[in-house]
């Protein structure tokens, strides 16, 4: 469960802000009331982090990338129009 500390008292604890943090437990930090800041392990951070890959890496990596698809347009309009 997180707790949520204001500025002033983070800096004062903060070695037990940390501590906290370590166990698993977000530490949510607040400036004139508003969540600004929040501080987590490391550990919460890599597992959180987002691999940067482009999309077309991703694509190649999917299970279904030898599936074949028919990709052919048919000739005709995509639409009918609207007389308006």
């Amino acid at each position: 469960m997180s707790k949520t500390w204001q500025l002033q008292d983070a800096k004062n604890k903060f070695s037990e802000v940390v501590e906290d943090a370590l166990k698993g437990e977000p530490q949510i930090i607040t400036r004139r009331g508003l969540e600004t800041a929040v501080v987590l392990s490391y550990e919460d951070f890599k597992s959180m982090k987002v691999c940067c890959h482009n999309l077309s890496h991703f694509f190649q990596k999917s299970p279904l990338a030898a599936v074949k698809l028919d990709v052919k347009r048919k000739a005709g309009p995509s639409r009918e129009r609207l007389n308006i």
